[in-house]
Protein backbone atom coordinates (compact mmCIF):
# COMPACT_ATOMS: atom_id res chain seq x y z
CA UNK A 1 0.00 0.00 0.00
CA UNK A 2 1.78 3.42 -1.26
CA UNK A 3 1.85 6.49 1.45
CA UNK A 4 -1.45 8.10 -0.78
CA UNK A 5 -3.44 4.89 0.01
CA UNK A 6 -2.33 4.31 3.75
CA UNK A 7 -3.19 8.00 4.13
CA UNK A 8 -7.04 7.82 2.63
CA UNK A 9 -7.35 4.52 5.15
CA UNK A 10 -6.38 6.45 8.15
CA UNK A 11 -8.91 9.55 7.13
CA UNK A 12 -11.43 6.78 6.66
CA UNK A 13 -10.96 5.03 9.93
CA UNK A 14 -11.19 7.84 11.36
CA UNK A 15 -14.26 9.22 10.23
CA UNK A 16 -15.58 6.19 11.36
CA UNK A 17 -14.68 5.99 14.67
CA UNK A 18 -15.78 9.79 15.12
CA UNK A 19 -19.27 9.78 14.84
CA UNK A 20 -20.10 10.27 18.13
CA UNK A 21 -20.50 14.46 17.84
CA UNK A 22 -21.32 17.12 20.03
CA UNK A 23 -22.81 20.00 19.35
CA UNK A 24 -23.42 23.21 20.81
CA UNK A 25 -27.17 24.03 21.35
CA UNK A 26 -27.85 27.76 22.27
CA UNK A 27 -30.82 26.66 24.07
CA UNK A 28 -29.86 23.13 26.41
CA UNK A 29 -25.35 24.03 25.78
CA UNK A 30 -23.88 20.68 24.28
CA UNK A 31 -25.57 17.61 23.11
CA UNK A 32 -24.12 14.62 22.53
CA UNK A 33 -25.35 12.60 19.47
CA UNK A 34 -25.13 9.19 21.16
CA UNK A 35 -25.01 6.60 18.35
CA UNK A 36 -23.07 6.31 15.22
CA UNK A 37 -26.23 5.32 12.83
CA UNK A 38 -28.36 8.51 14.25
CA UNK A 39 -25.17 10.41 13.00
CA UNK A 40 -25.15 8.96 9.83
CA UNK A 41 -29.04 9.78 9.90
CA UNK A 42 -27.81 13.40 10.59
CA UNK A 43 -25.47 13.75 7.80
CA UNK A 44 -28.11 12.29 5.31
CA UNK A 45 -29.34 15.07 2.60
CA UNK A 46 -32.70 14.74 3.56
CA UNK A 47 -31.96 15.68 6.74
CA UNK A 48 -29.65 17.99 6.22
CA UNK A 49 -32.39 19.52 3.54
CA UNK A 50 -34.14 21.21 7.57
CA UNK A 51 -31.06 23.40 7.85
CA UNK A 52 -32.39 25.18 4.95
CA UNK A 53 -36.53 25.61 6.60
CA UNK A 54 -37.46 28.33 8.95
CA UNK A 55 -38.20 27.05 12.09
CA UNK A 56 -41.38 29.98 12.05
CA UNK A 57 -41.64 30.83 8.49
CA UNK A 58 -42.46 34.42 8.02
CA UNK A 59 -41.98 34.94 11.72
CA UNK A 60 -38.69 36.77 11.57
CA UNK A 61 -40.69 39.62 9.38
CA UNK A 62 -41.67 40.17 13.36
CA UNK A 63 -39.45 39.04 15.67
CA UNK A 64 -35.77 39.42 13.65
CA UNK A 65 -34.10 36.94 15.81
CA UNK A 66 -36.60 34.14 14.47
CA UNK A 67 -34.02 32.84 12.03
CA UNK A 68 -33.76 29.15 13.53
CA UNK A 69 -34.33 26.27 11.61
CA UNK A 70 -35.86 23.26 11.75
CA UNK A 71 -32.77 21.61 12.20
CA UNK A 72 -32.12 22.98 15.77
CA UNK A 73 -35.29 21.80 16.43
CA UNK A 74 -35.01 18.25 15.82
CA UNK A 75 -31.55 17.77 17.28
CA UNK A 76 -32.83 19.75 20.28
CA UNK A 77 -35.71 17.22 20.95
CA UNK A 78 -34.02 14.53 20.24
CA UNK A 79 -31.91 15.72 23.60
CA UNK A 80 -35.06 15.81 25.41
CA UNK A 81 -36.01 12.76 24.30
CA UNK A 82 -32.96 11.12 25.47
CA UNK A 83 -33.90 12.93 28.99
CA UNK A 84 -36.99 11.89 29.39
CA UNK A 85 -36.38 8.22 28.39
CA UNK A 86 -33.06 7.71 31.55
CA UNK A 87 -35.95 9.93 33.71
CA UNK A 88 -38.70 6.79 32.87
CA UNK A 89 -35.86 4.17 33.26
CA UNK A 90 -34.98 5.28 37.08
CA UNK A 91 -38.22 4.97 37.96
CA UNK A 92 -38.07 1.03 36.96
CA UNK A 93 -39.53 0.96 33.77
CA UNK A 94 -37.48 -1.43 31.07
CA UNK A 95 -37.09 0.41 27.65
CA UNK A 96 -34.08 -1.69 25.91
CA UNK A 97 -30.96 -0.23 24.42
CA UNK A 98 -32.96 -0.68 20.50
CA UNK A 99 -36.08 0.86 21.59
CA UNK A 100 -34.25 3.84 22.52
CA UNK A 101 -32.48 3.83 20.04
CA UNK A 102 -35.49 3.95 17.76
CA UNK A 103 -37.47 6.73 19.62
CA UNK A 104 -34.53 8.56 19.53
CA UNK A 105 -34.83 8.10 15.49
CA UNK A 106 -38.23 8.85 15.52
CA UNK A 107 -38.51 11.97 17.26
CA UNK A 108 -35.14 13.07 14.95
CA UNK A 109 -37.30 12.56 11.88
CA UNK A 110 -40.72 13.73 12.91
CA UNK A 111 -40.23 16.90 10.77
CA UNK A 112 -38.56 15.56 8.06
CA UNK A 113 -41.48 15.54 6.20
CA UNK A 114 -42.04 19.52 6.38
CA UNK A 115 -41.86 21.50 2.75
CA UNK A 116 -40.82 25.00 2.74
CA UNK A 117 -41.90 27.45 5.35
CA UNK A 118 -42.78 24.50 7.73
CA UNK A 119 -46.78 25.10 7.63
CA UNK A 120 -47.35 28.05 6.13
CA UNK A 121 -47.22 26.38 2.64
CA UNK A 122 -47.91 22.86 3.80
CA UNK A 123 -51.20 22.09 2.12
CA UNK A 124 -50.08 24.60 -1.16
CA UNK A 125 -47.13 22.89 -2.23
CA UNK A 126 -48.67 19.44 -1.59
CA UNK A 127 -52.65 18.82 -2.24
CA UNK A 128 -53.69 17.16 0.66
CA UNK A 129 -50.85 15.19 1.83
CA UNK A 130 -49.62 16.45 5.81
CA UNK A 131 -46.17 17.14 6.64
CA UNK A 132 -46.68 13.93 9.36
CA UNK A 133 -47.66 11.71 5.62
CA UNK A 134 -44.77 12.68 3.97
CA UNK A 135 -42.32 11.89 7.24
CA UNK A 136 -43.78 8.56 6.94
CA UNK A 137 -42.68 7.79 3.35
CA UNK A 138 -39.08 10.14 4.32
CA UNK A 139 -38.73 7.25 7.12
CA UNK A 140 -39.61 4.29 5.02
CA UNK A 141 -37.27 5.06 2.29
CA UNK A 142 -34.39 5.49 4.49
CA UNK A 143 -35.05 2.07 5.62
CA UNK A 144 -34.69 0.88 1.91
CA UNK A 145 -31.41 2.26 2.01
CA UNK A 146 -30.34 1.40 5.11
CA UNK A 147 -29.87 -1.99 5.21
CA UNK A 148 -27.16 -2.40 8.42
CA UNK A 149 -30.45 -0.06 10.14
CA UNK A 150 -33.13 -1.43 8.59
CA UNK A 151 -34.71 -2.65 11.80
CA UNK A 152 -33.97 0.12 13.87
CA UNK A 153 -35.61 2.37 11.24
CA UNK A 154 -38.64 0.04 10.87
CA UNK A 155 -39.04 0.31 15.06
CA UNK A 156 -38.96 4.09 15.05
CA UNK A 157 -41.66 3.89 12.03
CA UNK A 158 -43.50 2.05 14.19
CA UNK A 159 -43.08 4.10 17.54
CA UNK A 160 -44.04 7.19 15.12
CA UNK A 161 -46.95 5.47 13.58
CA UNK A 162 -48.62 4.33 17.41
CA UNK A 163 -48.14 0.74 16.60
CA UNK A 164 -45.34 -0.26 19.07
CA UNK A 165 -46.45 -2.58 21.89
CA UNK A 166 -44.73 0.45 24.65
CA UNK A 167 -47.32 2.87 23.32
CA UNK A 168 -45.78 5.77 25.59
CA UNK A 169 -42.68 5.82 23.96
CA UNK A 170 -44.89 7.13 20.62
CA UNK A 171 -46.44 9.53 23.76
CA UNK A 172 -43.05 10.81 23.89
CA UNK A 173 -43.22 11.68 20.08
CA UNK A 174 -46.39 12.89 19.50
CA UNK A 175 -48.96 13.95 22.41
CA UNK A 176 -49.67 16.87 24.15
CA UNK A 177 -46.86 16.42 26.02
CA UNK A 178 -44.79 15.62 24.09
CA UNK A 179 -40.75 16.36 23.09
CA UNK A 180 -41.60 18.19 20.24
CA UNK A 181 -43.84 20.67 22.24
CA UNK A 182 -41.14 21.09 24.68
CA UNK A 183 -38.26 21.57 22.43
CA UNK A 184 -40.34 24.15 20.16
CA UNK A 185 -41.90 26.05 22.96
CA UNK A 186 -38.71 26.85 24.93
CA UNK A 187 -36.61 26.85 21.65
CA UNK A 188 -39.10 29.79 19.91
CA UNK A 189 -39.41 32.12 23.00
CA UNK A 190 -35.64 31.93 23.15
CA UNK A 191 -34.89 33.43 19.54
CA UNK A 192 -37.88 35.72 19.41
CA UNK A 193 -37.32 36.87 23.08
CA UNK A 194 -40.79 36.38 23.86
CA UNK A 195 -40.05 35.06 27.42
CA UNK A 196 -43.81 34.13 28.14
CA UNK A 197 -43.35 31.17 25.92
CA UNK A 198 -40.34 29.88 28.92
CA UNK A 199 -41.40 26.52 30.30
CA UNK A 200 -39.46 24.37 32.95
CA UNK A 201 -38.71 21.47 30.71
CA UNK A 202 -35.92 19.81 33.08
CA UNK A 203 -38.94 19.73 35.63
CA UNK A 204 -41.66 18.43 33.33
CA UNK A 205 -39.06 15.72 32.07
CA UNK A 206 -38.21 14.07 35.81
CA UNK A 207 -42.36 14.25 36.59
CA UNK A 208 -42.85 11.96 33.75
CA UNK A 209 -43.76 8.58 34.29
CA UNK A 210 -45.65 5.46 33.06
CA UNK A 211 -48.76 4.44 34.60
CA UNK A 212 -50.56 1.17 32.40
CA UNK A 213 -48.53 1.79 29.28
CA UNK A 214 -49.73 5.10 28.93
CA UNK A 215 -47.80 8.50 29.80
CA UNK A 216 -48.11 10.24 33.02
CA UNK A 217 -47.21 13.04 34.90
CA UNK A 218 -46.58 13.13 38.51
CA UNK A 219 -49.02 15.38 40.64
CA UNK A 220 -45.87 17.45 42.11
CA UNK A 221 -45.41 18.52 38.44
CA UNK A 222 -48.92 20.11 38.56
CA UNK A 223 -47.51 23.57 38.20
CA UNK A 224 -44.96 23.14 35.86
CA UNK A 225 -47.38 21.44 33.35
CA UNK A 226 -50.22 24.78 34.40
CA UNK A 227 -47.48 26.67 33.43
CA UNK A 228 -46.59 24.43 29.93
CA UNK A 229 -50.40 25.30 28.99
CA UNK A 230 -50.60 28.66 29.57
CA UNK A 231 -47.38 29.19 27.77
CA UNK A 232 -48.44 27.97 24.80
CA UNK A 233 -51.44 29.64 24.97
CA UNK A 234 -49.35 33.03 25.05
CA UNK A 235 -47.22 31.88 22.28
CA UNK A 236 -49.85 31.20 20.09
CA UNK A 237 -51.46 34.84 19.84
CA UNK A 238 -48.27 36.26 20.72
CA UNK A 239 -46.04 34.59 18.06
CA UNK A 240 -47.57 31.97 15.77
CA UNK A 241 -51.07 33.60 15.13
CA UNK A 242 -49.27 36.97 15.77
CA UNK A 243 -51.37 39.34 13.67
CA UNK A 244 -48.43 40.05 11.10
CA UNK A 245 -47.20 37.12 11.21
CA UNK A 246 -50.51 35.96 9.76
CA UNK A 247 -50.40 38.21 7.07
CA UNK A 248 -46.85 37.47 5.89
CA UNK A 249 -47.66 34.01 5.74
CA UNK A 250 -51.25 34.51 3.46
CA UNK A 251 -49.47 36.76 1.72
CA UNK A 252 -46.66 34.07 0.80
CA UNK A 253 -49.88 31.59 0.17
CA UNK A 254 -50.87 34.08 -2.24
CA UNK A 255 -47.89 34.45 -4.25
CA UNK A 256 -47.67 30.37 -4.49
CA UNK A 257 -51.35 30.28 -5.38
CA UNK A 258 -51.12 32.86 -7.93
CA UNK A 259 -48.26 31.35 -9.36
CA UNK A 260 -49.31 28.07 -9.87
CA UNK A 261 -52.54 29.57 -11.61
CA UNK A 262 -50.54 31.46 -13.86
CA UNK A 263 -48.57 28.17 -14.69
CA UNK A 264 -51.84 26.34 -14.88
CA UNK A 265 -52.99 29.53 -17.75
CA UNK A 266 -49.85 27.99 -20.22
CA UNK A 267 -47.15 31.21 -18.64
CA UNK A 268 -44.24 31.13 -18.08
CA UNK A 269 -43.08 31.38 -14.46
CA UNK A 270 -39.53 31.17 -13.13
CA UNK A 271 -38.86 28.50 -10.77
CA UNK A 272 -36.06 25.92 -9.91
CA UNK A 273 -36.21 22.29 -11.14
CA UNK A 274 -38.70 21.06 -7.80
CA UNK A 275 -40.61 24.07 -7.64
CA UNK A 276 -41.44 24.09 -11.00
CA UNK A 277 -42.32 20.46 -10.81
CA UNK A 278 -44.64 21.16 -8.00
CA UNK A 279 -45.97 24.41 -9.82
CA UNK A 280 -47.27 22.37 -12.50
CA UNK A 281 -48.89 19.26 -10.59
CA UNK A 282 -50.88 18.64 -7.83
CA UNK A 283 -49.47 16.53 -6.16
CA UNK A 284 -51.31 13.52 -4.19
CA UNK A 285 -51.04 11.31 -1.58
CA UNK A 286 -51.28 8.82 -4.41
CA UNK A 287 -48.33 10.44 -6.57
CA UNK A 288 -46.00 9.56 -3.37
CA UNK A 289 -46.61 5.71 -3.23
CA UNK A 290 -47.03 5.27 -7.05
CA UNK A 291 -44.00 7.40 -8.07
CA UNK A 292 -40.58 7.63 -5.87
CA UNK A 293 -39.67 10.34 -8.09
CA UNK A 294 -41.84 12.30 -6.23
CA UNK A 295 -40.40 11.80 -2.61
CA UNK A 296 -36.97 12.55 -4.24
CA UNK A 297 -38.06 15.66 -5.96
CA UNK A 298 -40.00 17.00 -2.67
CA UNK A 299 -36.30 16.18 -0.87
CA UNK A 300 -34.92 19.03 -3.25
CA UNK A 301 -37.51 21.74 -2.00
CA UNK A 302 -36.76 24.27 0.77
CA UNK A 303 -37.08 28.17 1.42
CA UNK A 304 -34.39 29.24 -0.73
CA UNK A 305 -36.40 27.87 -3.41
CA UNK A 306 -38.95 29.96 -2.87
CA UNK A 307 -38.10 32.72 -1.83
CA UNK A 308 -35.10 32.71 -4.75
CA UNK A 309 -38.47 33.02 -7.11
CA UNK A 310 -40.56 35.02 -5.39
CA UNK A 311 -37.43 37.75 -6.01
CA UNK A 312 -37.34 37.09 -9.51
CA UNK A 313 -41.61 37.38 -9.91
CA UNK A 314 -41.26 41.13 -8.86
CA UNK A 315 -40.40 41.56 -12.77
CA UNK A 316 -43.20 39.13 -13.83
CA UNK A 317 -45.33 40.68 -16.35
CA UNK A 318 -48.56 39.73 -14.65
CA UNK A 319 -49.64 42.63 -12.14
CA UNK A 320 -50.84 40.25 -9.33
CA UNK A 321 -47.71 38.21 -8.53
CA UNK A 322 -45.41 41.11 -9.38
CA UNK A 323 -47.52 43.36 -6.65
CA UNK A 324 -47.78 40.63 -4.23
CA UNK A 325 -43.77 39.36 -4.60
CA UNK A 326 -42.43 43.09 -4.08
CA UNK A 327 -44.79 43.84 -1.10
CA UNK A 328 -43.01 40.46 0.16
CA UNK A 329 -39.63 40.97 -0.40
CA UNK A 330 -39.93 44.39 0.98
CA UNK A 331 -41.90 44.25 4.08
CA UNK A 332 -44.93 46.28 3.09
CA UNK A 333 -47.62 43.77 4.48
CA UNK A 334 -51.06 43.82 3.94
CA UNK A 335 -53.17 45.64 6.92
CA UNK A 336 -55.05 43.16 9.39
CA UNK A 337 -57.59 43.09 11.47
CA UNK A 338 -58.88 41.34 14.23
CA UNK A 339 -62.03 40.51 15.67
CA UNK A 340 -64.08 37.74 17.87
CA UNK A 341 -66.85 37.87 15.15
CA UNK A 342 -66.90 37.18 11.49
CA UNK A 343 -66.30 40.13 9.09
CA UNK A 344 -69.46 41.16 7.20
CA UNK A 345 -69.94 40.85 3.75
CA UNK A 346 -70.30 44.87 3.19
CA UNK A 347 -67.17 45.21 5.08
CA UNK A 348 -65.46 42.90 3.02
CA UNK A 349 -66.89 44.39 -0.32
CA UNK A 350 -66.11 48.11 0.71
CA UNK A 351 -62.46 46.96 1.35
CA UNK A 352 -62.51 45.37 -1.89
CA UNK A 353 -63.96 48.14 -3.75
CA UNK A 354 -60.96 50.73 -2.40
CA UNK A 355 -58.34 48.10 -3.06
CA UNK A 356 -59.95 47.90 -6.70
CA UNK A 357 -59.56 51.30 -7.86
CA UNK A 358 -56.26 51.74 -6.16
CA UNK A 359 -54.28 49.67 -8.12
CA UNK A 360 -56.80 49.09 -11.18
CA UNK A 361 -57.76 45.34 -10.48
CA UNK A 362 -60.57 43.27 -11.97
CA UNK A 363 -62.85 41.37 -9.77
CA UNK A 364 -60.32 37.93 -9.42
CA UNK A 365 -57.28 39.75 -8.83
CA UNK A 366 -58.69 41.63 -6.03
CA UNK A 367 -58.95 38.50 -4.14
CA UNK A 368 -55.73 38.26 -3.82
CA UNK A 369 -55.30 41.43 -1.85
CA UNK A 370 -58.73 41.37 0.39
CA UNK A 371 -59.38 38.25 2.23
CA UNK A 372 -60.87 36.79 5.65
CA UNK A 373 -59.34 34.19 7.19
CA UNK A 374 -60.57 32.20 11.03
CA UNK A 375 -57.62 31.91 13.39
CA UNK A 376 -58.04 29.05 15.77
CA UNK A 377 -55.84 28.59 19.14
CA UNK A 378 -56.61 25.68 21.43
CA UNK A 379 -53.79 25.53 23.98
CA UNK A 380 -55.47 22.09 25.62
CA UNK A 381 -57.53 19.55 23.66
CA UNK A 382 -59.36 16.67 25.95
CA UNK A 383 -60.96 15.18 23.79
CA UNK A 384 -57.33 13.92 22.61
CA UNK A 385 -54.82 11.96 24.44
CA UNK A 386 -54.88 13.80 27.57
CA UNK A 387 -52.34 14.88 29.56
CA UNK A 388 -53.09 12.86 33.22
CA UNK A 389 -51.59 13.20 36.62
CA UNK A 390 -50.93 10.46 38.60
CA UNK A 391 -51.73 11.60 42.13
CA UNK A 392 -50.02 9.96 45.40
CA UNK A 393 -52.96 7.37 45.60
CA UNK A 394 -52.67 5.99 42.32
CA UNK A 395 -55.65 7.06 40.76
CA UNK A 396 -55.48 8.89 36.81
CA UNK A 397 -56.66 12.27 36.43
CA UNK A 398 -56.97 15.03 33.87
CA UNK A 399 -54.77 17.62 34.33
CA UNK A 400 -57.77 19.80 33.69
CA UNK A 401 -59.92 18.52 36.12
CA UNK A 402 -57.02 18.11 38.59
CA UNK A 403 -55.69 21.55 38.55
CA UNK A 404 -56.79 24.33 41.20
CA UNK A 405 -56.36 27.04 38.52
CA UNK A 406 -59.50 28.16 36.88
CA UNK A 407 -57.46 28.96 33.93
CA UNK A 408 -56.67 25.63 32.83
CA UNK A 409 -60.21 24.55 32.09
CA UNK A 410 -60.81 27.84 29.99
CA UNK A 411 -57.89 26.56 28.07
CA UNK A 412 -59.50 23.59 26.47
CA UNK A 413 -61.80 25.44 24.79
CA UNK A 414 -60.81 26.74 21.38
CA UNK A 415 -60.79 30.38 20.84
CA UNK A 416 -61.79 31.71 17.13
CA UNK A 417 -61.10 34.80 16.24
CA UNK A 418 -61.47 36.25 12.83
CA UNK A 419 -58.88 38.40 10.73
CA UNK A 420 -59.33 40.64 7.74
CA UNK A 421 -55.96 41.42 5.70
CA UNK A 422 -56.27 44.08 2.76
CA UNK A 423 -53.89 45.97 0.74
CA UNK A 424 -53.13 49.35 1.81
CA UNK A 425 -51.07 52.58 0.74
CA UNK A 426 -51.82 53.69 4.23
CA UNK A 427 -48.55 53.03 5.94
Amino acid sequence: MNSVSKSIQLRTNAHRNNKKKIINDPVYGFITIPDEFIFDLIEHPFLQRLRRIKQLGMTHLVYPGALHTRFHHVIGAMHLMQQAIHSIRRKGHVILEEEERAALIAILLHDIGHGPFSHALEYDIVNGVSHEQISIYFLERLAQEHLEGKEDLERALMIFKDKYPKRFLHQLVSSQLDMDRLDYLNRDSFFTGVSEGIIGTERIIEMLNVVNDQLVVEEKGIYSIEKFLVARRVMYWQVYLHKTVVSAEFMLINVLRRAKQLVKRGETVFASPALDFFLKNDVTKADFENDPSVLDTFAQLDDYDIMGAVKVWQQHPDKVLSILSTNLVNRRLHKVEISKDPFGPDRIKMEQEIVRQQFDLNDEEVQYFVYSELLTNNAYNQTNQNINLVMKNGTIVDVSKASDNLNISALSSPVEKYCLCYMTERR
